[in-house]
């Protein structure tokens, strides 16, 4: 029996690999299919998963060019689906939905932005999906009946302690573990579903790294271009590695969704800057229940200046997130085994 998965973000490989792995032990047949982005295609090299992509020719620019991309990935998936025959489509793309329907193909959904935050991703995807898989947190709105929750965060299905032990000599060969250190995220935020969010500009981003060099050594990873002058703070990494860094640095500060949900599972305190803040509800939850991050939103740069400078200066700031974050282990689940248990019933 074979399942077929479809990932359009670095971050859907995360959420899904170790579900794959597992599968292939068991000698389930697996299909990847993948939308290029950003480091997705080397984290699937590195990891040696076969993979096809089905959007070869790269992303289509504006609205319409989002229109045309969706046919022309829902035309192939269908194409690899006649050929292929999976028994169940997954992933976390609005073309499976609609695939399987086509196909009479069982499609699981799996998401974990409310669907008021990414409406267009929600009224293209979830009419069309067998099921969604979201956290408890998520509000699915009009689509809650056909929603499976579980008690956990994308970050658990690969950050959990059964999956992951943050390692300080992987660490090391990008950083020095002796010193204190801080990451700044810089995201390129141009997905359809950012339109009109602000994040951590270059002024900002001057402030932060001018304030928080007193205390230690400032790295940036980014998915958009750098000026000149943050060049030499660029964390030159692999991409399998970032979790090992991430898990030692002192503060991890950006205007990513992912990157600071990482940070809080692994118990790094983060400061997320964006338009989003308050508005995601996994998040939400890990900032005001869990205490494992912070949200400020763009209209008050000083707050994310003088909140950076407190929690640099806390010297027991690692030991404090590292207890709130056992007591959100202890309420939350492996969400890899989750999503591989829901799988089989499916298959069997």
């Amino acid at each position: 029996m074979s399942v077929l998965f479809h990932l359009g973000h670095p971050a859907h490989f995360h959420l899904f690999k170790n579900v794959m792995y597992a599968l292939q032990q068991e000698e389930y047949i697996v299909h990847i299919l993948i939308k290029e982005k950003d480091v997705l295609k080397n984290l699937l090299d590195e990891s040696g998963f076969v993979y096809e992509n089905i959007l070869p020719d790269g992303k289509s620019a504006g609205s319409l060019g989002l229109f045309t991309d969706f046919i022309h990935k829902s035309r192939r998936l269908i194409g690899f689906c006649k050929k292929y025959r999976p028994k169940l489509l997954i992933g976390t793309s609005a073309e499976i939905s609609l695939v399987g329907k086509l196909t009479g193909i069982p499609a699981i959904n799996v998401n974990e932005d409310d669907a008021h935050v990414v409406p267009k991703y929600a009224w293209t995807s979830y009419p069309f999906a067998t099921k969604i898989f979201s956290p408890s947190s998520c509000n699915n709105g009009r689509w809650q009946d056909k929603t499976i929750t579980y008690q956990g965060y994308h970050e658990l299905a690969y950050l959990h302690p059964d999956h992951f032990q943050p390692n300080e000599e992987i660490a090391g060969k990008y950083v020095n573990t002796d010193n204190s250190f801080f990451v700044l995220r810089f995201a390129k935020l141009n997905a359809h579903h950012d339109s009109g969010i602000r994040g951590i500009n270059n002024t900002l981003a001057g402030r932060l790294i001018s304030e928080l060099k007193k205390y230690g050594d400032v790295f940036i990873t980014s998915e958009r271009p750098l000026t000149e002058e943050f060049e030499p703070h660029r964390l030159h990494i692999k991409p399998t590695d970032i979790h090992h860094v991430l898990s030692f640095a002192n503060i991890v500060i950006g205007d990513s969704q992912t990157m600071s949900a990482e940070a809080g599972v692994l118990g790094t305190p983060y400061i997320r800057f964006n338009d989003f803040v308050g508005k995601i509800g996994y998040l939400k939850e890990l900032e005001e229940k869990y205490k494992l991050g912070f949200g400020i939103k763009p209209d008050d740069p000083e707050e994310l200046i003088q909140k950076a400078i407190e929690l640099a200066t806390n010297d027991n700031l690692k030991n404090d997130f590292l207890k709130k974050r056992k007591r959100m282990l202890s309420e939350k689940i492996n969400v890899a085994d989750f999503i591989l248990n829901q799988i089989k019933q499916y298959l069997e």
